[in-house]
């Protein structure tokens, strides 16, 4: 029997909880440390998960006792663990984005680089099996030359009023996933434009950011994609995708709990809801977000998004952040 990565867990809010659910569906790894600063989410994470539990990452690291770790913390301390994990020599994964500000994350490029340290990002909907069957017959030819690209991205709701000063704004916080999405098909982005508009959310307007957008990206062989996004959806979590390529055009629509359809005299093909938060619409994809990881601790070839992925996605949503304040289209090189 292979010996069981040891993993640690930084962060124990929301996705730091869909991480220890998705590590506690895998045979080959163990919660070994659960680490925040508020040691009752702590506790109580390591008591439903299992694990030591610590206030401070020094003493994660010190302990000789992980394998691998995983970073859900507050995005403000993203870089500073990935940084301590690569000195530990400890494969991480680490939650979008990376950091908000572009000068941090560069600055720590090359020594990522030259340490040979797996870091993988966490863009989950790399590993929707849908999107995956997508990509794979797009460049399969299915379709032919892919020449229209787009992506849909609808919440339920809107965050929490105070989340908002720390979350980067709709483009590094939400955008940011489908702006990688937009790379995992057409990975050279050359020109970013997007606008940005304020119909439903006081607490969003006031926090000075956006509740609805629409980016735009050129890729280098004239690709287009189009990208919607809005912090409301009034019939539950929208998440579609449609590539159009010069013989055809695929599209992956949302997901239902289940595909029964109701025919009757005041509607024909009803269904049920869409599902209604990532957590259910990405539950698998989250877990094999990890898979993948472990295969990458475990010295296997992997498909887990790394570090310049991670860098290239902030990139394009500063370009569509800039661009949406200044109306100008905005040229980005993402070597």
């Amino acid at each position: 029997m292979t010996q069981q990565i040891r993993v640690g867990l930084f962060g124990t809010g929301r996705i730091g909880q869909v991480h220890a659910m998705s590590l506690a569906t895998l045979d080959e790894a163990t919660l070994s440390w659960v680490c925040d600063p508020f040691i009752e989410g702590a506790k109580q994470t390591a008591a439903e998960f299992g694990g030591r539990v610590s206030e401070d990452p020094d003493e994660v690291f010190a302990s000789g006792e992980i394998d691998a770790v995983i970073v859900a913390s507050p995005t403000a301390t993203h870089l500073d663990l990935v940084e301590k994990a690569i000195d530990a020599n400890v494969p991480v994964l680490c939650e979008k984005p990376i950091d908000l500000d572009i000068a941090r994350v560069d600055a720590l490029r090359g020594k990522v680089a030259a340490s040979g340290v797996p870091v993988a990002l966490g863009f989950n909907k790399r590993f929707d099996r849908h999107f995956v069957e997508l990509k794979r017959r797009v460049a399969a030819g299915e379709i032919g030359a892919l020449e229209q690209l787009v992506i849909t991205s609808r919440d339920p709701g809107e965050p929490p009023a105070a989340y908002l000063p720390q979350s980067g704004g709709i483009f590094r916080d939400m955008t940011i996933h489908d702006l990688d999405m937009a790379r995992y098909f057409i990975p050279q982005i050359v020109e970013v434009s997007a606008n940005g508009a304020n119909v439903f959310s006081d607490s969003i307007r006031h926090a000075d950011d956006f509740d609805s957008t629409v980016v735009t990206l050129r890729g280098s062989k004239d690709e287009l994609v189009t990208i919607l996004n809005s912090r409301h959806s009034a019939f539950g979590y929208d998440q579609r995708i449609e590539a159009f390529g010069s013989t055809g055009l695929l599209h992956v629509g949302n997901k239902n709990d289940n595909m029964v359809r109701h025919w009757g005299a005041r509607s024909v093909e009803s269904v049920g809801p869409y599902q209604n938060f990532f957590l259910e619409r990405y539950a698998e994809a989250y877990r094999l977000e990890v898979a993948e990881f472990l295969r990458a601790v475990r010295g296997l070839p992997s498909r887990s998004p790394g570090f310049d992925d991670g860098r290239a996605a902030l990139i394009l949503a500063d370009a569509a952040e800039k661009s949406a304040r200044t109306g100008a289209a905005i040229a980005v090189d993402l070597g």
